[in-house]
């Protein structure tokens, strides 16, 4: 069985020892599987980029208990490595609770934790701290051992070690103060990979690090696949959307001669985006084209729907406000009734304007009424209830999605809103915008968590006529904002 790689906190290493395994792994030429425990689009990237295979998100609040275990041993199974790495604290959860932390997972998959301490200014109280992770709970995992980060020399590391074996916790290797391991962030967590210059050269650092500061022996068996149970043969997509959606759900046809095209926004400015939102896509008769707006790239011609997931396009608002074609298109296509999905960083798309971070204002879309500016974070899981009908909601459904943005919307026209949000220490409130073909919200949704949503535009998109080449703006008031 597999370990779950967590810490006392955000910032203690969890992400720098889950990529030196990864690199040991494939600098091996072994297949392994990762896993992120909770929202994160960020670390998964990175996870997946060295490993070679996507990373799963395992998120009990947004996908549902059964998800998790029906994911990580369906696709933990198919390699001959796997490792989870956690989410902020080990018991770090929504609100104050462990519900979604990654001690749940651990507990909910039978996982033992290895534990990762930033010990740079520790010596003996590590046995403290160690011994209040080992023993709180509810609930209450086992740490099968310890990797201490930014060790700065062999006195300390000695100093450290017999701090851990009074406790009689196995000291699992180190990681040293050393370049290939500080990693670069900016305001929503690590630069991403085709962001990274030197990937590779960190890369092979990161293997050699590995070899030579962590204890592999007793480590490497802790990357062991789980096997696949009786009940969990069928894959996890097919799983989720038979039968498993919202009651009286009448799902769209997938054995249509050809599927249906939907263009999905996919560049550096909009790379927010789960493996498996491709792969339900697919699953319900649609296909999924890459579309550049930062290259303004024109919509692909006969496409039936459109998908804007998060990102960064404050980063690239200026670029973004010259990308007329793609703007263009886009009312073009909300105007002809073409579904149209956004997700955080794609809603900013569609507003009046967006200001960069330095303040400046740049044109985008228009097709939403709003401007958009840097202000406080938002940040959270939250529990949307739907206003009304509409393209993807119907009236009273309840759903849990995560919301994590700086960037507020101002100049806002009134209205009832897409849905009802609230969540611990936020306030309830009206957000988003619903149309009968546009959907548009900060918050981010898990499809697993949700599945009558991909059948519901599959559905959607059959409806409307395919995007001509160059149509010429049709019935604008059918995608007004409400």
């Amino acid at each position: 069985m597999p370990c779950l790689i967590a810490a006392p906190s955000s910032g203690s290493g969890k992400t720098l020892l889950s990529l030196c395994l990864a690199a040991l792994a494939h600098r091996h030429g072994q297949r392994l599987q990762t896993f992120k425990v909770g929202p994160d689009y960020l670390d998964p990237q990175l996870l997946a980029r060295v490993s070679g295979q996507p990373c799963r998100n395992l998120d009990t609040l947004l996908c549902g208990a059964e998800w998790v275990r029906r994911s990580f041993h369906w696709h933990g199974s198919q390699s001959q490595l796997c490792l989870v790495e956690g989410v902020m604290g080990l018991f770090d959860g929504r609100g104050p609770s462990s519900a979604g932390s990654s001690a749940e997972v651990a507990a909910l998959l039978g996982l033992p934790v290895v534990l990762v301490v930033e010990a740079s200014r520790q010596a003996g109280s590590l046995a403290a701290l160690v011994r209040g992770f080992r023993d709180h709970g509810p609930p209450q995992v086992p740490i099968a051992g310890v990797v201490l980060n930014r060790v700065g020399s062999e006195r300390h590391r000695a100093l450290l070690s017999e701090s851990l074996a009074s406790l009689g916790m196995p000291l699992l290797g180190v990681l040293p103060n050393h370049p290939a391991l500080e990693l670069p962030s900016r305001h929503l967590g690590l630069l991403p990979p085709d962001e990274l210059g030197d990937l590779q050269q960190r890369q092979g650092a990161w293997a050699a690090l590995a070899e030579e500061h962590l204890n592999l022996e007793q480590l490497w068996p802790l990357l062991a696949p789980p096997a696949l149970a009786r009940d969990e043969s069928q894959d996890p997509i097919h799983w989720c959307l038979g039968g498993h959606g919202s009651p009286g759900e009448s799902p769209a046809p997938t054995t249509a001669a050809a599927s249906l095209p939907i263009a999905i926004a996919r560049d550096a400015a909009f790379h927010f985006h789960y493996p498996e939102a491709s792969e339900f896509l697919e699953a319900v008769g649609l296909e999924p084209i890459p579309w550049s707006p930062l290259a303004d790239e024109p919509l692909p011609e006969g496409c039936q729907a459109v998908l804007l997931p998060g990102g960064y396009p404050e980063l690239h608002a200026a670029q973004l406000a010259t990308s007329r074609r793609s703007l263009d298109g886009l009312v073009r296509a909300a105007g002809l009734g073409i579904p149209v999905v956004a997700e955080c960083g794609g809603l900013l798309l569609l507003g009046q304007s967006l200001s960069d971070s330095q303040g400046t204002v740049h044109r985008m879309a228009g097709v939403l009424p709003f401007h958009a500016q840097r202000g406080e974070l938002s940040l959270g899981y939250r529990e949307a209830t739907a206003s009304g009908d509409g393209l993807l909601v119907r009236r009273g459904e309840r759903l849990v999605g995560h919301e994590f943005h700086r960037w507020q919307l101002q100049s806002v026209a009134k209205g009832p809103g897409l849905w009802q949000l609230e969540g611990w220490g936020c306030p309830r409130r009206s957000e988003g915008w619903t149309a009968p073909n546009v959907h548009a919200s900060w918050l981010h949704l898990h499809w697993a968590g949700c599945p009558a949503i991909p059948w519901r535009l599959a559905a959607a998109s059959a409806r409307v006529a395919p995007l001509p080449p160059n149509a010429a703006l049709s019935n604008p008031t059918t995608a007004g904002p409400r």
